[in-house]
């Protein structure tokens, strides 16, 4: 990390940049902007949107889990528990005849439910209820370690599986008849969303982590006029948003994850606006 902190001395002569928590907090935003808008293309794509927030929520269950078996690195519980959370809902979500809006907010709402349940129960809910909101100010390095692995995963997957995962988001069954293993693809995005989204709530939070892998995407399909420019725009608008809303809440006093959400948004409606202006 002292070499990656005195490169950005150098390029952020900047009063904030000089503390440590603050480098701490730009580099797991270079990290997890990119990877939300990356994610979010897809998972707009695939009308996943209420499946990304419920393994938001489920990370409240995880800490729960932790908890009571004593764990010291509560990241650990959450990640374990939000892949088997949303490998679990993927596999029901496909077989149910039902709404699979439905499904997903019966899982989600039990998934809070009991996380509240066992940290009230505990005493140790006060001790997480930051998280609902974010405090990207107080990540460490473990934490920005878990990003950059993360980061590296998700470019490898991009490089590899991006053409077969975009072909299943269009038409699965189509896909399938070209010889692409359908379950499998999905099975491993579900993965690294909510191996991603359960790392990031950290920085963003809870309540608002679903904002920032939706808004920037949405406000991407404003200006787009092909796949390229979408994902472009998608990660330009997230990378923006984050920083702009990191170093302005530092200036005022404000918490980041609610500043960063705010940027975005401004970006949706201003991109909004000009698109039906131009057209």
């Amino acid at each position: 990390m002292e070499a990656i902190y005195s490169i950005l001395d150098r390029l952020l002569p900047f009063a904030w940049a000089e503390h440590e928590f603050m480098k701490h907090a730009f580099l797991a935003v270079l990290l997890m902007t990119p990877m939300l808008g990356m994610l979010g293309t897809i998972v707009v794509q695939k009308k996943m949107t209420f499946f990304s927030d419920a393994l938001g929520h489920s990370a409240i269950t995880g800490i729960g889990i932790g908890v009571v078996l004593g764990v010291s690195e509560i990241n650990v519980t959450m990640l374990i528990f939000a892949v088997i959370f949303g490998l679990l809902l993927n596999k029901i979500k496909s077989r149910q005849t039902e709404s699979a809006d439905t499904v997903i907010s019966v899982f989600a709402s039990c998934s809070i439910a009991a996380g509240l349940i066992i940290l009230s129960g505990s005493g140790e809910f006060n001790r997480f209820s930051g998280i609902l909101a974010g405090d990207i100010l107080s990540i460490t390095e473990r934490e920005i370690g878990y990003l950059m692995l993360a980061f590296l995963a998700l470019w490898l997957f991009w490089l590899l599986g991006f053409n077969q995962i975009l072909a299943v988001s269009i038409h699965g069954t189509l896909a399938k008849s070209r010889g692409i293993k359908v379950k499998l693809l999905d099975n491993l995005f579900v993965v690294l969303v909510a191996v991603i989204v359960t790392l990031s709530i950290k920085c963003i939070g809870i309540l608002l982590i679903n904002a920032l892998l939706i808004i920037p995407v949405a406000a991407a399909r404003n200006l787009s006029a092909n796949m390229r420019e979408y994902h472009l725009f998608a990660i330009l608008f997230s990378l923006f948003s984050g920083m702009a809303g990191l170093i302005v809440s530092y200036y005022i006093s404000v918490a980041t994850g609610p500043m960063i959400v705010l940027f975005a948004s401004v970006i949706y409606f201003a991109t909004l606006i000009y698109s039906r202006l131009l057209y």
